[in-house]
């Protein structure tokens, strides 16, 4: 069957983003390999020797930095939301820690020899929250609200485009559904991770209902959302904790106090220098995060519609430095778009494409017509602290060819509107989460894209993109791929720095804490330590 070769291909994809990303899965057990930049910091990274035996009850607070946008697992953007409701939702397959595409709420799938029809069979008494079956039906009219094929469409649903490939969604039994393709395609699985949801059920976006170990207690906007025990959970074993808490503050100085005071037990994304003032019972855990961090370039305004001048910010900004000055070291400098833990897919050769070199800079502005440089505005958003620092040291690199940066700070709500959206922008500085397939880290920047917010053209890439849509033939998918990158970084499409890690503050009395090569936050996986009071 065609399904071995897939999932093996797939296998091979996040297989290699875990060996980048430093973990397997647990992380006590954190490879704390360093970078040459930090091999010498004097920042220890304690390791836990012990191995503890968990245990079952108890409640956790979690820090968070920004809002949800939403309840609907269908319609939520930021990756920040949907780190959260991974909790509550899943879909026919998931993710594992390892990066493995697992069963979930289906208990087993089939690919066709030709890659042209998917055939899933449900998970037995599998239940949503409200204790009502998992049926065909409600896998069916999730799967076609995810790809926009429900009429009437629902214009605040926000379509996946990688699910275009699917002509029909069949219920072909009880138990049994048929997600049938237009064209073969050896990267659909990773997106059939989408939300199982009731059918027809109007309450997504105030009582969210899914399968996932933890069922949605409550939200209150701005200060926290509750969930707890899915005590049904198809895997009985999990979760360990009672309740999960994900306080929310308004950055992530404002998250990092209340860790001082006792007040939350879990802070990711804390900075470095945060890092260094660990209260007394927290301890650090680290691994890249696989994140797209880069200054993000509108194309289509003035002077940044020129290459020359886009190369030559290339060529100013010294992200080794960067990653030195913001991150004591502990990050990978990029050079494209595309996320290094998909290592096979990855161009490594693109990070020296533009070193740092100050003259070069001038040599392109000058001939760009700006030998005094120019100013420009960086918008950062406000509650993202590590952006923030990362743009205050690239504005001082900027000074030395000429080139006046000024930083806007703005709140995350009206980023999304009028950056993301709007593309009323010069340039900003934010990460991108790590997609589900290599294609999709290429996908934003095919000209007519949605969320092409770079307002990037190039008829070439777009060229490149289709053949690679509907190529089976795995070398030739990497070669296209890696054209792609190459186009980007050579456009100088945006300034793209690092794949930074992640430093998350941890309570001694935990353990579990895990890293995915997807950003979520698995807290089925979080217990107290046997011999620790829990809260």
């Amino acid at each position: 069957m065609l399904k071995s070769k897939l999932t093996k291909a797939l296998l091979l994809i996040i297989v290699f983003t875990v060996a980048l990303y430093g973990c397997s899965g647990n992380k006590e057990n954190t490879d704390k390999s360093k970078t040459p930049a930090n091999e010498d910091s004097s920042f220890a990274e304690p390791v836990e020797a012990t191995q503890w035996e968990p245990t079952y009850g108890g409640s956790i607070t979690i820090g968070i930095t920004q809002d949800l946008d939403g309840l609907d697992p269908h319609k939520a953007l930021s990756a920040g939301t949907k780190e959260v409701l991974f909790n509550i939702f899943e879909g026919l397959v998931k993710f594992d820690s390892d990066g493995n595409v697992i069963p979930a709420v289906a208990e087993s799938y089939q690919i066709s020899n030709d890659g042209m029809i998917y055939t899933f069979t449900l998970r037995e008494g599998i239940k949503f929250h409200d204790g009502s079956p998992v049926t065909a039906d409600d896998v069916v009219y999730s799967i076609k609200r995810s790809a926009g094929m429900l009429e009437p469409k629902d214009p605040t649903v926000l379509v996946e485009s990688a699910l275009s490939v699917i002509s029909d969604v069949i219920a072909t039994s009880e138990k049994t559904i048929e997600v049938r393709l237009k064209q073969a395609d050896t990267e659909l699985l990773p997106y059939l991770t989408c939300a199982i949801v009731p059918k027809d059920y109007d309450a997504l976006d105030t009582h969210p209902i899914g399968t996932g170990p933890f069922k949605f207690v409550s939200y209150t906007p701005l200060q926290s959302i509750i969930l707890e025990k899915n005590t049904e959970y198809y895997k009985k074993e999990l979760p360990y904790l009672d309740q999960v808490t994900f306080k929310i503050s308004s950055n992530t100085d404002a998250a990092f106090m209340e860790l001082q005071a006792g007040t939350i037990d879990i802070l990711p994304y804390i900075t470095d220098a945060q890092a260094s003032q660990l209260p007394e019972g927290y301890h650090l855990e680290s691994g890249p995060m696989n994140l797209i961090q880069g200054l993000f370039i509108n194309n289509k305004i003035k002077p940044f519609d020129n290459k020359l001048v886009r190369q030559a910010l290339c060529y100013a900004v010294d992200r080794q430095a960067v990653i030195d000055m913001v991150a004591g070291g502990r990050g990978n400098v990029i050079g494209t778009n595309m996320y290094p833990g998909f290592k096979k897919y990855y161009d490594e050769s693109l990070v020296s494409v533009y070193p740092y070199d100050s003259e070069k800079a001038k040599e392109l502005l000058k001939e760009a017509g700006y030998p005094n440089g120019f100013q420009f505005t960086i918008i950062v958003p406000s509650n993202y602290q590590y952006h923030i620092d990362t743009a205050q040291v690239i504005a001082e690199q900027l000074k030395q060819v000429g080139i006046t940066a000024q930083i806007q700070l703005m709140e995350w709500s009206s980023w999304k509107s009028d950056v993301y959206k709007g593309r009323n922008y010069e340039t900003t500085l934010v990460g991108l989460a790590a997609e589900l397939a290599p294609r999709k880290a290429l996908d934003r920047f095919r000209s007519d894209a949605a969320n092409n917010f770079m307002n990037y053209t190039n008829p070439e890439f777009d060229a490149l993109y289709k053949q690679g849509e509907t190529e089976t033939n795995e070398e030739k998918k990497v070669q296209l791929y890696k054209q792609m990158e190459a186009l980007l970084t050579n456009d100088a499409v945006a300034v793209f720095i690092q794949d930074p890690h992640q430093m998350t503050a941890i309570s001694d009395k935990l353990g579990g804490y895990t890293y995915y090569p997807i950003y979520v936050q698995d807290m089925s996986l979080v217990y107290y330590k046997k011999g620790f009071q829990s809260n």
